[in-house]
């Protein structure tokens, strides 16, 4: 609804009719648009919602009466005001201009405004379109997703505006170049891993700054150990034996010797798991903590395991010799120098 739609009194109607007959419309004188003499309105007038808007109209001595419509419904003549609606005020109403002002312009604002005049009894109008700019506003937007590695996905982004929104996806990540859709969906088949992480969608139409919004995309995928290294203790020292696995949903893990499984309450050592890593720590090595070990790591999608190795490491002392020492590594046995 317009400005016009404020004009609803029925007391005014027949006022109305009055004026447009007699004043604006006198009987036998056809009405001109877009004389090149007054009223001169101005060019159309953009402005943005919320802005205020101002008409002029350029006019001369020679003009008895002047008004401003907007469509068919009169809003200022002369001085008195004819719309109810508040926002809108005269501005100026002189022997060369009449102006009004539309305060916290609205959508429904927009359209043809006709700067009206008579003089020696020829009516005169002058049209102005006043068009109004909305910034860009995300209306709808994909929520976070969970997917597994494989699946295919489509991330929905809707905006509204005037003029309408440019969209436009990208994936935040410091691998990713430009744009990865200019369109309000973007599609990926086969995510893979290094896919997920956060998308953003930019909705733009240059009257403001674009409104930017965030889906966070994580991709399930098995554990997958790396960097599991054999390590050697020397006997009553402390030892350590790490295992570490990238997954998602986070990796749970198990310790194996042999088939036993290990656990917390064994004697002389720990097993501490963080969401990348387990660690099993022995704290005074014996004999019988050599050996091979299995770390197992799983998820609900999947699981993997790899073997670490325990082993003794000795160190034999040399008798100094002019000044200086040297130490030897060497196995569990005996040596002949």
């Amino acid at each position: 609804m317009g400005i016009g739609g404020y004009l609803v009194l029925p007391w005014r109607c027949l006022a109305v009719l009055s004026l447009r007959l007699l004043f604006l419309v006198p009987a036998g004188v056809p009405v001109r648009s877009g004389d090149t003499a007054f009223p001169k309105a101005m060019d159309n007038v953009t402005v943005r919602q919320g802005d205020s808007a101002i008409l002029r109209c350029t006019v001369d001595n020679s003009v008895t009466r002047v008004a401003w419509l907007n469509r068919s419904t009169i809003l200022y003549t002369g001085n008195d005001k004819w719309s109810i609606d508040n926002r809108v005020v005269l501005l100026s109403n002189t022997k060369t201009l009449y102006s009004i002002e539309i305060q916290n312009v609205d959508v429904f604002d927009e359209g043809p405004y006709t700067c009206s005049v008579q003089t020696d009894n020829q009516p005169k109008t002058s049209k102005v379109h006043l068009i109004v700019q909305v910034p860009p506003r995300i209306i709808e937007i994909s929520s976070n997703i969970a997917v597994n590695e494989g699946s295919n996905i489509s991330l929905t982004c809707r905006a509204e505006g005037r003029p309408e929104p440019t969209i436009n996806w990208r994936h935040l990540s410091p691998k990713a170049e430009g744009y990865m859709s200019e369109d309000e969906y973007l599609e990926i088949a086969g995510i893979t891993r290094e896919q997920s992480g956060q998308y953003e969608c930019s909705a733009s139409n240059e009257v403001a700054a674009p409104d930017v919004r965030r889906v966070k995309v994580t991709v399930n995928y098995p554990p997958y150990i790396s960097d599991v290294k054999n390590t050697g203790v020397t006997l009553g020292q402390k030892g350590i034996l790490q295992c570490n696995a990238s997954a998602v949903p986070s990796a749970d893990f198990s310790w194996y010797k042999e088939d036993k499984r290990l656990t917390e309450g064994n004697k002389g050592m720990s097993v501490e798991t963080k969401d990348t890593f387990s660690r099993l720590t022995f704290f005074n090595v014996s004999e019988h903590d050599y050996g091979n070990y299995t770390c197992v790591a799983f998820n609900k999608m999947g699981h993997t395991n790899a073997s670490v190795i325990l082993y003794e490491e000795t160190t034999a002392s040399l008798t100094p010799l002019k000044g200086f020492s040297l130490r030897l590594p060497f196995c569990r046995f005996d040596c002949m120098l």
